[in-house]
């Protein structure tokens, strides 16, 4: 057998492949926790806590945890900027405010849909209304357009060739484009394709008699064209409620191993995509995409199903009688402030009165955030770790971030 060196270790040719990922992400990890985890609150003395998940460089995901100032001061460090993006919406009590650009041969649709605006709550910027003798069209035109919440613009083989339209069209899109309204295109004995290019991405409904009109109106009010909600099936009811920041199916997949782990550890339970589909009932597609989208919580394998301990530390909190954050924090506190605290986690369990089960999970949320050594077992079915001892630093960073 022919063996390579690396990093003063032995390794066998067809394990060359892993070891060098392993060591690259080993890399990458403590660059990033030196990096993250230097970064004090100067009034407070906090650190961050970091914690790295993934499998390979190109998905690793950081979670970086801590005071909301302190995560301010780690965003600013890493040059990370708040980007908001605030949608037009019209506000409670409010009603909906709508430009309507039409042209002069156009004035007996447009003033059906005028009427009808008003009638039903749309306060409507229609100029046989809102400019009188004397007025300035240009000022008149800016304060109904500077107003609106909906632009929208009557479409007909006559109006599209119209550069007043066009130009009240060009200042409407310019709104949409800044989030400041929604730009509403109706035709009206227009086919799609003499619409302008820039309009060919939009919908642009027929309009043709008082049905069309009334569904424009639903439309601005957003109501909604969908039938009533019906219950959700029974497995993922439960899981709909529990807010975890992930989809439904996810949810349904991360309880499903919550509750049917024995020890809350690596590859436990070991399952493949279609049992878990069935016994979750879950599609096959959905199963995978919620797999997809808690990759960082499992291993990649192309036939199995293989659990990361840290689903259990992630999820425990919200199907568990326990949290493991709460779990370490105690965890944590006890091995600083006693000198005699065991290391042993079959000791430990005992003296807590808890299982493997639910130490597990708590070991597992101090080791993702670089605070104990790594011990884990080997041949060993109920503990992630053999023993648990802790880094005496990074422990005390830990306690007092969370004093």
């Amino acid at each position: 057998m022919i063996y390579f060196e690396f990093n003063g270790q032995r390794v066998r040719p067809d394990n060359i492949a892993d070891t060098i990922m392993k060591t690259v992400l080993m890399s990458i990890e403590a660059q990033i926790r030196e990096k993250v985890g230097s970064v004090r609150d100067p009034v407070s003395g906090e650190f961050p806590t970091v914690v790295i998940r993934g499998n390979y460089p190109n998905n690793l995901n950081l979670h970086v945890e801590g005071s909301p100032q302190l995560i301010e001061l780690v965003s600013r460090r890493l040059g990370i900027e708040k980007k908001e993006n605030i949608m037009p919406s019209t506000k409670a009590g409010k009603s909906p405010q709508v430009f309507l650009s039409y042209a002069f041969e156009d004035s007996e649709l447009a003033k059906r849909i005028a009427n009808r605006f008003q009638d039903n709550g749309i306060e409507t910027w229609w100029a046989e209304w809102c400019i009188k003798a004397g007025d300035s069209l240009r000022q008149k035109i800016d304060d109904g357009l500077r107003n609106c919440t909906h632009f929208l613009v009557l479409l007909t083989p006559t109006s599209v060739t119209k550069p007043w339209v066009n130009q009240e069209m060009d200042a409407g899109l310019v709104k949409k484009l800044r989030n400041e309204c929604r730009f509403l295109p109706v035709r009206h004995n227009l086919a799609t394709s003499a619409l302008p290019p820039l309009l060919w991405g939009m919908h642009a409904p027929e309009i043709s008699g008082d049905d069309d009109i009334v569904q424009l109106i639903n439309d601005i009010h957003d109501i909604t064209r969908k039938p009533p909600l019906g219950p959700a099936p029974n497995v993922v009811a439960s899981s709909v409620r529990t807010v975890t920041g992930y989809s439904t199916a996810a949810n349904v997949v991360a309880r499903y191993f919550v509750e049917n782990t024995k020890y809350g550890r690596a590859l436990d339970p070991l399952k493949n995509i279609g049992s878990l589909a069935e016994e979750t009932g879950l599609t096959v597609a959905d199963t995978t995409d919620a797999l997809f989208e808690l990759s960082s919580f499992f291993k990649n394998d192309s036939r199995n199903v293989m659990v990361k301990p840290s689903l259990f530390s992630e999820f425990d909190e919200h199907w568990m009688p326990w949290n493991p954050k709460k779990d370490a924090l105690k965890l944590a506190a006890d091995i600083m402030n006693d000198q005699d605290f065991p290391a042993d986690s079959k000791t430990i369990i005992d003296r807590y009165g808890w299982e493997a089960r639910r130490l597990n999970p708590a070991a597992t949320y101090l080791f993702d955030r670089n605070m104990i050594q790594d011990y884990k077992v080997l041949g060993s079915r109920e503990f992630q770790f053999s023993r648990i001892i802790g880094k005496e630093d990074e422990l005390r960073r830990f306690l007092k971030s969370r004093s």
